[in-house]
């Protein structure tokens, strides 16, 4: 073989190897190496350069000899460790291929990261790649974080997999890391006779007695954070204010009060507000659960907030069993826990202070999020679709009026049937939680041709089941929900945005008089103009969908005063 002499000199430039020993920092001596190698330059020449460095510095013997030494043990392993890393990545590769087969996805995934990183970085996009290879199957295949999903855009699949949530199928996680960020006791990890049995239990927190005392208690706040965001808008005139906090901030007020209200102090409220925040952001982080990383905060937030709420659990058994009147939803719910105590002698399964704590901030998750996310898409289509902002102003001001200083009752919510359609059509149109995660806990046979492994994270769609089936199912159209089309019913299986089977929304009322309660008093009150921008549009993930910009609008006051409410 043909041997070629490279010099390589290193004279005082920034290729010079020089360094410091010691306190008084003594330079290193310069060096020149003249090798004879094979062209091109292999690794134990590269090896040999090293060597020779260390021993024409002016590093200590001993350090030396130790230094020498080490490199030559560890060099010769090091083919051994580049091999197996080669080997592991090979094997993860051909795993994922096997459990691939046919179906659309990447053909090639970086090392467990898989897809993490485009995931995190651009989630809409992301997911509208996966729905796209998904459309000859109705399912395609990803692989994050190492673990393989696979994602549904087939309406009946989607339904398939809602109805098969038990041991041996499938279980909801809402998350893919889910059960380490919730913790154990939360109601989308139960299922069987378990789950059937706390349903029953929480059945009276959504009684017709119970609703009408929760949309007083939100029509209050509602006033009050309107109040708030024209005095924001007022102090720079002109400039649109983004409503995506404010109403979150708005939700979150809201859910406190009509979950636990007097149990929670104004200290307390803060403090909530505070680990909700957290919990917020490393609900979209990687699954670092490290001192410092999001995740890690989000996760002892939570951990914070089931304490907190736990205490209020405590406080309304003490209440309730004194004989008060409920005011909030656990005095309903405790309410009826004390009778079963008191008649059966017994404590009914799953209502310990810790558990139902958790469930409650597991209805605080359901709510929260879903809400602000339906309340910013309201304001941005309605301000798009100026002729449906007309008709709902009409109907609700033949029913109430903001100087009648009365609360909108439940026969007037009753009454307002098109500004309810226009809610149900916000969320079809744009369905808060776009995805509902499940786990294969067996290999699943999804469709005769391929079956789900075990282990898979599966992502029912139903952000693309709510554009199937329905008539122009890409329009905002509030009039499919009349009593003549009547599309709800007809397509009743494509609108699944409060979910299917077992786990669906045992609070899908309370969300629907929150947003229909929203529409009425936002539109009564101000004369509003969305600031728009190129792709203010565009869905954010920030967890549930809102629009990009976060809702930025031009706010005035339309009626002569704001309504003076109260529970009296």
């Amino acid at each position: 073989m043909h041997e070629s002499k490279r010099k390589i000199s290193m004279p005082s430039t920034a290729h010079n190897f020089r360094g410091y020993w010691g306190q008084k920092k003594k330079k290193m001596t310069n060096f020149d190496i003249e090798i004879s190698t094979p062209s091109p330059l292999s690794a134990l020449t590269i090896h040999s350069l090293y060597l020779n460095s260390f021993c024409h510095s002016q590093f200590p013997l001993h350090a030396q000899k130790k230094m020498v030494a080490c490199f030559s043990f560890l060099f010769p392993l090091a083919p051994f460790f580049v091999t197996l890393l080669f080997l592991i990545l090979f094997l993860e590769q051909i795993s994922y291929l096997r459990k691939k087969r046919n179906v659309p996805g990447p053909n090639i995934v970086l090392p467990f990261l898989g897809n993490a990183i485009s995931l995190v970085a651009k989630p809409t996009r992301f997911w509208e790649v996966q729905a796209d290879l998904a459309t000859s199957l109705g399912f395609s295949v990803n692989y994050i974080i190492g673990r393989f999903i696979v994602f549904i855009r087939s309406t009946e699949l989607s339904h398939y997999i809602f109805a098969n949530v038990r041991p041996d199928a499938f279980l909801l996680v809402g998350h893919p890391f889910g059960k380490k960020l919730f913790g154990e006791h939360n109601m989308i990890y139960m299922f069987g006779q378990d789950h059937k049995d706390l349903r029953r239990q929480i059945a009276p927190n959504f009684t017709p007695r119970a609703l009408s005392t929760y949309t007083a208690l939100q029509q209050i706040i509602i006033v009050q954070h309107l109040k708030s965001w024209e005095r924001l808008s007022s102090e720079s005139p002109g400039k649109p204010i983004s409503l995506r906090l404010l109403a979150r901030d708005m939700n979150l007020e809201t859910s406190q009060t009509v979950f636990v209200g007097r149990y929670l102090s104004r200290e307390a409220r803060d403090k909530f507000r505070d680990d909700y925040n957290l919990f917020n952001t490393g609900l979209m982080k990687l699954p670092f659960d490290l001192p410092g990383f999001a995740f890690r905060n989000a996760r002892l937030a939570v951990e914070r907030l089931i304490e907190t709420l736990s205490d209020c659990a405590t406080q309304s058994k003490k209440r309730m069993s004194e004989g008060d009147e409920p005011s909030c939803l656990i005095d309903f719910w405790m309410q009826e826990t004390v009778r079963e105590i008191a008649e059966s002698k017994t404590v009914p399964p799953h209502s310990s202070d810790v558990e139902i704590g958790s469930y409650l901030f597991d209805f605080l998750f359901a709510a929260q999020d879903a809400s602000t996310s339906s309340l910013l898409w309201t304001v941005t289509l309605l301000d798009s679709h100026p002729d449906v902002l007309r008709r709902v102003r009409e109907e609700v001001s033949r029913i109430w009026s903001p100087e009648s200083d009365t609360l909108i009752s439940a026969e007037q919510l009753r009454e307002m049937k098109y500004t309810q359609a226009v809610a149900r059509e916000v969320i079809r149109y744009r369905p808060p939680a776009t995805l509902v995660p499940h786990i294969a806990m067996k290999d699943f046979p999804l469709t005769e041709s391929y079956t789900i492994p075990k282990g898979t994270i599966v992502f029912p769609s139903v952000y693309e089941s709510s554009f199937q089936g329905f008539t122009e199912a890409d329009r905002f159209e509030p009039e499919r929900f009349s009593e003549d089309r009547q599309e709800e019913v007809i397509f009743k299986r494509n609108y699944l945005a409060f979910g299917a089977g077992p786990h669906q929304c045992v609070g899908q009322r309370y969300a629907l008089n929150h947003l229909v309660l929203f529409i009425a008093m936002f539109v009564t009150v101000f004369d509003f103009k969305r600031h728009r921008t190129e792709g203010c549009d565009e869905i954010m993930y920030c967890p549930t969908i809102c629009p990009k910009d976060g809702c930025r609008v031009s706010l005035s006051r339309r009626c002569s005063r704001y309504p003076n409410l109260s529970l009296n």
